[in-house]
This record gives structure tokens, sequence and C-alpha cells, in this order.
């Protein structure tokens, strides 16, 4: 634990701790935004799925664990993501070429047709049409925090695993 969330836990002063309100105000934004994407996905592209599809048809076949590690997904979710969007038609998994124990996803026709013609452009653009609520500098500002963020939990999960390990 850091020593400001040791500090904040020890508060009693009545006050509420302004990391903790932080902490509730990301967490209450971050599961509201999910929602409002995926209240969006009529044609049933929720945004990992949506993200899968733009990966594939931008730059090519993957190997699952890339294609995992590149969007964030644990190895089952992404096998499960695959699985449904290969049921639908629109991936395929192949054989590597090389290595026996792995297996490379790319798009159909049929899924690269429905990406770049009939889903990307317009799905990417309503879920990008709320930030236009934010002037270009808090645009700026707001992808700032964000990466400053995402480096600190990669950074304190780097520093956690190094002191499990010994």
């Amino acid at each position: 634990m850091c020593t400001l969330a040791e500090e904040a836990v020890a508060r009693h002063d009545g006050d509420p701790d302004p990391l903790r309100r932080l902490v509730e105000d990301t967490a209450a934004f971050a599961h509201a935004y999910l929602r409002w994407i995926d209240a969006q996905a009529a044609d049933g592209l929720t945004l990992p799925r949506l993200l899968l599809v733009e990966r594939l048809s931008c730059k090519g076949p993957a190997m699952m664990r890339t294609l995992a590690d590149e969007l964030g997904l644990s190895p089952r979710n992404m096998t499960a993501l695959v699985d449904s969007l290969e049921g639908e038609g629109l991936v395929r998994r192949m054989p590597h070429p090389t290595d026996r124990r792995a297996t490379v996803v790319e798009l159909t026709e049929i899924g690269d047709e429905a990406a770049c013609e009939t889903v990307l452009v317009p799905r990417m653009g309503a879920m990008s049409c709320l930030f236009r609520d934010l002037d270009p500098e808090q645009q700026e500002q707001f992808s700032a925090v964000l990466s400053t963020l995402r480096e600190g939990m990669k950074r304190r999960t780097e520093a956690g695993k190094a002191e499990a390990a010994g």
C-alpha cells in the first residue's frame, strides 16, 4: 500500500478524502462510459469486439497472444471474444505457419467488409462524440492524465511482481 493510501485510511477528521473521491469518480465514470458505449452496440459489437475487428482491419492477422496483449485482455477473454466473432463469421482462426502451439486470427471477407464499410467509422465516431464536450485543451489534458495513470498502474504492477518474486 502506498504511503498516501495509508494516510487516507487513517484520516478521521470528517472531511472527504480527495484521493478517495478521485477513486470513486473515476470508477463511476469508467462504469458509466462503458455501459454507454455498450448501449449503442445495436449491431452487437461491444467495445472489445469493435477494437479487435479494428485491429485486424488496420494491421492484419495476428497471434491470439499478441492480440490479447495489445487489447489488454486476458487469454480467456480473448478466446471468448474470438469464439463469438468466429461464430458470426467475422473472423477465423488459422494455424501459425511455424509455431504449432500458436493460433493466428484474421478477418474473414465478411468481417473485413463489415469493419471497413459499415461498423468502424460510425461506431468510433459515436463513441468519440462525448469528448466533443471538452475543448481541445481539455482533451489534451485528459489524454495526458490518462497516460500518466496508465503508466503508474504499470509501474506499480511491475513493482508488485518484482516484490512477490523475491
